[in-house]
C-alpha cells in the first residue's frame, strides 16, 4: 500500500467512530468480562460509557462487572407469543455516548428490528461517530467460515463480514488454553450443567478448541501486522509498490462460496483489492433459483470486501482475460477442477488455458477436493430436448427437399440444401444442436444421394472429397452461425440496457424543473423495473402517485433512513428487510445524497437480479444528475435576476439623480433670481423666468407620472376603464399637449375617413400617443415635420408616427422598449429616462395591441407603429365597459 492510500484510510477511520473488538476462540474465554473491565476503567476516567447490550448467560461474575455502568433499556419485540429483548439502535443514536458496549456482534436481530444482524447496528453507530466496544468469537468471521467447517464439522450460520474490521482501532485477543476452558465448562461457569455436557461432546472438544485458538491467534496477528504496515506507509517509512488486484474466477458450482472465502483471505494477506468473476455462457438457461445463487455470491463478495461482476460470453477464457485487462488485474485465482477426458487430452482445461495464455499474470490454482466434475449453473450442461428435436426435424425436411429436387427438377448440387438446413438450426438453437444437424445431414446426404445409394459406402475418390468437404463446411458454418447468434443475443442484452438509459436521458433533457425531472424519471424507472416507483429530493419535491407512502410509518422510516445513511435498505437488503419497498439513495447534489428512490416490486418477485440492480442504480444516478442540472439552472437564473435587479436599481438611481435634480435645479435657480432681483428685472426676463419654472415643473410632473405608470404596469395595478372613443380626438389631444412643450414643431396628421370608434381607455391611449410623438419630436431635426398616419388594417387600427431623424439601428429596435435602456436618441438620450417607450409598450399591450419600431420611408428616420384591435360598437354607446 502506498502512502496516499494509507493516509486516505487513516482519514476515513478518524472521520467516523472507531471499533475495538475483543476476539476469542470460543464462548467462555472472558471476552465480555474483559470488555466490561475496560469500560469501568474508562468510566472512572470521565469517559461517557454506556452499555448497549451485554449477554451475561447467567454468569454471576459477568453480571457483577455491569454494576455501576449506565445501560440503555432494551427494546421489546413481540414474536410468536414471546417477548424478545433486542438492542435499541434508535435510543443509542439519540443518546450519542462517547463509547457504547455491544456484545456478540454476530447475533441475529429479531423481526421488526432496523437491521437483520447486530453488526449492522454497529456500522450505523460508527457512521454516527460513536466508538464501539464489541465481542466476537473467531468462528463467526465470514472469511474463515469454510475453515471452521473443515476443522470442526460445524457450519456456523451467523457470521460477521470482514469489512467491519475496516473501522478497527484495536483488537484485543482474549486467550485461554483449551484445558482451562474445558475446566470452566465442567464447573458450570459457561453453560448450565446439562448444556455443558452436550457441548463437551460436540463443539467443545480439545481438538476443536485448539484449532479455533490457532485461527484466533493467526487472525489477530494478521490484523496487527496489517495495521502496522498501514501506519508505516502513512508515515512514508516504506516503499510504495503498486496496489495489486486479484481476480477470482468462479466456476458456478457449489464450491464457489469456498473459492470466495479462500480468495478473500489471499487478497487480504497481500493487501490487494479483489474481484469475483462469473462468466455465464450465452446458451446457459438461468432460472430463478440460479439467479438467486448469483445474488447470494454477490452478497457474500460484498460482505468479504470484494467486488462482484457477471459477464455473458460464449468464450470463457476470452472473457476472463478481457476483464483482467480492463480491471488491471495482477493475479488470477481459479480452481483446478476435474474436467472431461477430451479437454484434458487436448489441454483445453481451464488451468491449461490460463497458464498458456496468461503468462503476464500470476496464476494461482486451488485443487478441488472432489473427484467428480462439478456441475455449473454458468454453462449449458444440457441441451434442451426441443433443440435436439428441431435439429432432427430440419434434417428430415432437408432429405425430403433434396429428394424432390433430385427427382422432379434434376437438381445436382444437393449439398446446398443440407447446408441451409444446418444454418437454420445453428441460427435458431445452440452449437450442440447445430453439430447434431451437421452430422445428421452428412449421414443422410451420404446414404441417400451419394453413389452407391442406400449405403454408407463411397465408390469414387471424388465422392469422398465431396462428402468430407461437406462435413467440414457444415460444421464450420454451423459453428459460425451459432457464434453470430450468441453475439446477437449479447448485443440485444446490451442494447436493452443502453436503450433504457438513452430513453431516460432523452426524457430528462427536456425537463425544466425538479418536479418534471422526478415525474419523468419515475415513469422511466417504472417502465424498466415493472415496479411502482416513488422519488423524493429532500424537502424540494417528491413524485405524486396513486398510492400514499405515508400510510405506513415503517416505509417512511425506511425512506428517511436510506436518505440519511446513503445506503440501500428495505426489501432485498439486510436493513429493514421486512419492508415492502426497496429504497436506493439518489445523489442530487455535489455534497452528497439528498434524494431517495423507492421501488415496490410485485409480491411474487423473490429477488432482484444484479443486472436489474445495476440498471436501477445507473438510472437513479442519471435522475440525480438531472436534478442537479435543474437546480444549477435555477440558481443561475436567480443570480441573473439578482444581477438584472441590481442593474435596474442602478439605472433608476442614476435616472432619478439626473431627471429630478435637473428640473429642480432650474426651478430653484429661477425662483431665487426672481426673489433676489424682482424689482430690477425687466418684464420680459421676469416672464422668461416664470416660463422656465412652469416648463421644468411640467417636465418634472411628466417624469413622476411615468414612474407611477410604470409601477402600476409592473404590479398589474393599472385598471382599464374602457370607453367608446374616436381616435381623431385622441390624436388631437396628444398633438395639443405636445405643442405646449415644443411650440415650434410642425406635425402633419393624416387620418383615414370613416374609422370606427375605439374601445379603449382614452387617457392611457392619449398618454401612449403623447410619449411616442414626444419621442419623435426629440429626434426630428429643426424645421422637419413629424408625420402621423392613422388607418384601418383589417380588424386593427394602425397608428404610425414618423420622424426625419438619424434612425435606429436594426439590432437596437427591439431594445428601445426595455426599461431604462438609454441611447443617444430621443428619451433614450442624455436627457431621457428610458421609460417613455416602455410605458407605451405596457399600455398598448394591456389593450391586446402591439408596438414596433420600423425604419422610416426611404430608410430615413424611424417609424413607431401602434396596432390596436377594433371591436364592434354596441347599440347603446353610453355604457362604460370596465375590464
Amino acid at each position: 500500500m502506498n502512502r496516499a492510500d494509507a493516509l486516505v484510510q487513516e482519514l476515513n477511520k478518524t472521520a467516523k467512530g472507531r471499533l475495538t473488538v475483543f476476539l476469542g476462540a470460543a464462548p467462555g474465554v472472558g471476552k465480555t468480562f474483559a470488555m466490561l473491565q475496560r469500560a469501568r476503567e474508562l468510566l472512572q476516567n470521565g469517559t461517557d460509557v454506556v452499555i448497549g447490550v451485554v449477554e451475561t448467560h447467567g454468569r454471576g461474575e459477568t453480571a457483577r462487572q455491569m454494576e455501576g455502568l449506565p445501560a440503555l433499556p432494551m427494546m421489546d419485540i413481540h414474536h410468536q407469543g414471546q417477548i424478545l429483548k433486542e438492542f435499541d439502535l434508535e435510543a443509542a443514536l439519540n443518546r450519542r455516548p462517547s463509547l457504547i458496549l455491544i456484545d456478540e456482534l454476530a447475533h441475529s436481530n429479531g423481526p421488526g428490528c432496523l437491521h437483520a444482524q447486530r453488526w449492522q447496528d454497529v456500522e450505523s453507530l460508527l457512521k454516527a461517530g460513536i466508538d464501539v466496544y464489541g465481542t466476537l468469537n473467531i468462528q463467526h468471521l465470514e472469511s474463515i467460515n469454510d475453515q471452521v467447517h473443515q476443522l470442526t464439522g460445524v457450519r456456523v450460520r451467523e457470521t460477521v463480514p470482514d469489512t467491519l474490521f475496516d473501522h478497527l482501532r484495536d483488537i484485543r485477543l482474549i486467550d485461554l488454553p483449551p484445558d482451562d476452558l474445558l475446566e470452566r465448562l465442567q464447573q458450570g461457569k459457561i453453560y448450565a450443567p446439562h448444556i455443558a455436557r452436550q457441548a463437551m461432546t460436540g463443539f467443545f472438544t480439545p481438538v476443536n478448541l485448539k484449532a479455533l485458538r490457532d485461527l484466533a491467534i493467526d487472525k489477530a496477528g494478521q490484523l496487527i501486522d496489517q495495521d502496522s504496515r498501514m501506519a508505516l506507509s502513512a508515515n512514508g517509512r516504506e516503499s510504495a509498490p503498486m496496489r495489486k488486484t486479484v481476480l477470482i474466477v468462479l466456476d458456478g458450482s457449489e464450491r464457489s462460496e469456498y473459492m470466495l472465502r479462500a480468495g478473500g483471505r489471499l487478497a487480504e494477506r497481500r493487501g490487494a483489492r479483489w474481484i469475483a468473476l462469473c462468466v455465464v455462457s450465452r446458451n446457459a438457461h438461468l432460472d430463478d433459483t440460479h439467479r438467486a445463487r448469483l445474488d447470494q455470491w454477490s452478497d457474500l463478495t460484498r460482505r468479504l470486501g470484494g467486488e462482484f461482476e457477471v459477464v455473458h460470453h460464449s468464450d470463457r477464457i476470452h472473457a476472463i482475460f478481457e476483464v483482467a485487462r480492463v480491471r488491471q488485474v495482477t493475479a488470477i485465482l481459479a480452481e483446478r477442477g476435474h474436467e472431461g477426458l477430451i479437454a484434458r487430452l487436448c489441454r483445453r482445461t481451464l488451468a491449461d488455458q490460463l497458464l498458456h495464455r496468461g503468462r503476464q499474470y500470476e496464476i494461482t490454482l486451488i485443487a478441488s477436493d472432489d473427484s467428480r466434475p462439478a456441475k455449473s449453473i454458468l454453462r449449458a450442461n444440457q441441451v434442451p430436448f426441443a433443440d435436439w428435436a428441431f435439429a432432427v426435424l430440419c434434417s428430415i425436411l432437408a432429405v425430403l427437399t433434396a429428394w424432390a429436387a433430385d427427382s422432379l427438377l434434376a437438381f445436382k448440387d444437393l449439398s446446398a440444401i443440407f447446408l441451409i438446413a444446418v444454418l437454420v438450426v445453428a441460427t435458431r438453437t445452440g452449437r450442440s444442436a447445430a453439430t447434431l444437424a451437421a452430422v445428421t445431414c452428412f449421414l443422410a446426404y451420404n446414404y441417400f444421394f451419394i453413389e452407391p445409394r442406400f449405403t454408407f459406402e463411397i465408390s469414387a475418390e471424388q465422392g469422398i472429397i465431396t462428402v468430407s468437404g461437406f462435413l467440414v463446411t457444415a460444421l464450420m458454418a454451423g459453428g459460425l452461425a451459432s457464434r453470430m447468434r450468441e453475439q446477437l443475443d449479447a448485443l440485444r442484452a446490451a442494447n436493452a440496457y443502453g436503450i433504457a438509459l438513452e430513453q431516460l436521458t432523452r426524457q430528462l433533457s427536456t425537463a425544466t424543473d425538479i418536479h418534471a425531472v422526478l415525474e419523468r424519471g419515475a415513469r422511466a424507472l417504472a417502465q424498466s423495473s415493472g415496479a411502482r416507483v416513488w422519488l423524493r429530493v429532500g424537502t424540494l419535491a417528491e413524485t405524486q402517485a396513486e398510492f400514499t407512502l405515508s400510510e405506513d410509518p415503517k416505509i417512511r422510516h425506511a425512506a428517511s433512513l436510506c436518505e440519511s445513511t446513503r445506503e440501500e435498505c428495505g426489501r432485498f437488503t439486510n436493513t429493514l428487510a421486512g419492508a415492502e419497498w426497496l429504497f436506493m439513495p439518489m445523489p442530487a447534489s455535489n455534497s452528497g445524497s439528498e434524494g431517495v428512490a423507492g421501488f415496490c416490486f410485485p409480491a411474487s418477485q423473490k429477488s432482484l437480479s444484479n443486472e436489474m440492480a445495476t440498471l436501477l442504480k445507473s438510472m437513479t444516478q442519471s435522475i440525480g444528475d438531472a436534478v442537479m442540472r435543474t437546480r444549477l439552472v435555477n440558481e443561475l437564473e436567480s443570480a441573473r435576476v439578482i444581477s438584472e435587479t441590481e442593474k435596474l436599481r442602478s439605472a433608476l438611481l442614476s435616472s432619478v439623480s439626473h431627471d429630478l435634480r435637473s428640473p429642480l435645479a432650474a426651478m430653484v435657480g429661477a425662483a431665487e433670481t426672481l426673489d433676489t432681483f424682482q424689482t430690477s428685472l425687466p418684464p420680459e426676463d421676469h416672464a422668461a423666468l416664470l416660463d422656465t419654472i412652469l416648463q421644468e415643473g411640467q417636465r418634472l410632473d411628466r417624469y413622476i407620472q411615468n414612474l407611477l405608470d410604470m409601477t402600476r404596469l409592473g404590479h398589474n395595478g393599472l385598471a382599464l376603464k374602457r370607453e367608446w372613443t374616436y381616435v381623431e380626438d385622441l390624436v388631437a389631444s396628444a398633438v395639443q399637449r405636445l405643442q405646449r412643450y415644443h411650440p415650434g414643431q410642425t406635425i402633419e396628421v393624416q387620418i383615414e375617413d370613416g374609422l370606427p370608434p375605439l374601445h379603449a381607455h382614452p387617457a392611457l391611449i392619449e398618454q401612449a400617443l403623447f410619449n411616442v410623438i414626444e419621442n419623435a419630436a426629440k429626434f426630428s431635426p429643426i424645421g422637419e415635420a413629424l408625420e402621423i398616419r392613422v388607418a384601418r388594417q383589417s380588424d386593427k387600427l394602425q397608428i404610425e408616427v414618423t420622424d426625419k431623424g438619424p434612425g435606429i439601428p436594426a439590432d437596437e429596435r427591439a431594445k428601445v422598449f426595455d426599461m431604462f435602456y438609454t441611447m443617444q436618441r430621443g428619451d433614450r438620450g442624455t436627457q431621457g429616462t428610458g421609460l417613455g417607450l416602455t410605458i407605451v409598450q405596457g399600455i398598448v399591450g394591456s389593450h391586446m395591441g402591439e408596438v414596433t419600431a420600423l425604419p422610416g420611408p426611404d430608410g430615413q428616420g424611424t417609424t413607431l407603429r401602434i396596432c390596436l384591435p377594433l371591436s364592434v360598437e354596441p347599440n347603446s354607446s353610453s355604457v362604460d365597459y370596465t375590464e
